[in-house]
């Protein structure tokens, strides 16, 4: 069934959920009215991606249509062809916040150059600009305050991965995971610049180092994602009362998370928890790291309780 308007959308709704909070119904048929109606074939469309902290640019092809019976419960369809995937960490702060919107699907207009830039596109002769965003929009306080404290921590970890790919170079990257380990209790070394067999640090709970547990950790310092042959080569190194540690400032692949589910010894960081260990001891970093990484700590509403 077509719908005309907003207006008409937004009825339909209140009909087929009537459970829905009223703040909603308007957000949502604006959703809707936007995807079904108001986006064409060749319009581009920005989607970052959470669990990889990549930003997807691609394009629309097609029609919409629209899928009753759709096995995964998203009936609304439209097909993208995309043309390239790119690290946060490529792009301005400002031009993460403004796709950082808490609308769903919304238009880029201030730094759609910036991200059509990235695939060889002139943002000032191109269709329109969207972008998905995978949070949903806030219709009354609660959700509102839960909103703006995520987005407090996208900007964060947005920050701190900016200032470690800009002031440190791989070798001090090392330094600083060791660093950091020490300030979780362990006492680390950093491994010979060559030929360590891809291991950069080494860390341990007893002073000398004796003692299992003993970890073995293999840092990048990159933004992109780690395929399974490099947490691989990590795991060919250990031996007995080892443990491998794999931390990257970027994400992993699919293969490389099913591997650590099957290895106990195994434990990977990507970006996100990377930061997260970071906060969680930035009192304890010494004053060079803070100056490098200067933050200020304030209190947000914990999604979470």
């Amino acid at each position: 069934m077509q719908y005309p308007d907003r207006d008409a959308l937004k009825r339909a709704l209140a009909v087929h959920y009537p459970d829905k909070k009223p703040g909603a119904l308007p957000v949502d048929a604006g959703t809707l009215y936007r995807f079904s109606r108001e986006i064409r074939e060749g319009d581009y469309v920005i989607y970052p991606s959470k669990h990889d902290r990549m930003v997807n640019v691609g394009r629309f092809v097609g029609q919409y249509h629209f899928k009753l019976n759709d096995a995964d419960g998203y009936p609304n369809h439209r097909k993208v062809e995309w043309l390239g995937h790119f690290p946060r960490s490529t792009f301005t702060q400002s031009a993460l916040n403004e796709i950082g919107s808490f609308i769903t699907l919304f238009s880029v207009r201030e730094h759609a150059s910036e991200f059509l830039e990235r695939i060889g596109v002139a943002a000032a002769v191109t269709p329109a600009v969207m972008a998905s965003a995978e949070a949903e929009t806030p219709v009354d306080d609660d959700s509102a305050t839960v909103a703006v404290s995520r987005q407090a921590e996208i900007t964060t970890e947005d920050f701190v991965i900016r200032q470690i790919m800009s002031r440190m170079n791989g070798y001090e990257f090392e330094e600083f995971v060791a660093h950091v380990l020490e300030c979780m209790g362990y006492t680390a070394r950093v491994t010979q610049r060559s030929g360590d067999g891809g291991v950069d640090v080494i860390a341990h709970k007893d002073k000398l180092g004796f003692e299992p547990p003993i970890l073995k950790v293999q840092c990048k310092r990159k933004t992109d994602q780690t395929p399974r042959t490099d947490v691989d080569q990590l795991l060919g190194t250990l031996g007995e009362g080892e443990y491998g540690l794999f931390i990257t400032l970027g994400s992993f692949s699919r293969q490389s998370v099913e591997l650590e589910r099957n290895r106990p010894k195994l434990r990977l960081i990507d970006g996100e928890q990377f930061v997260e260990l970071l906060l969680e001891n930035y009192a304890h970093l010494s004053p060079r790291y803070r100056s490098i990484i200067p933050l200020k700590q304030i209190y947000v509403p914990d999604p979470q309780t």
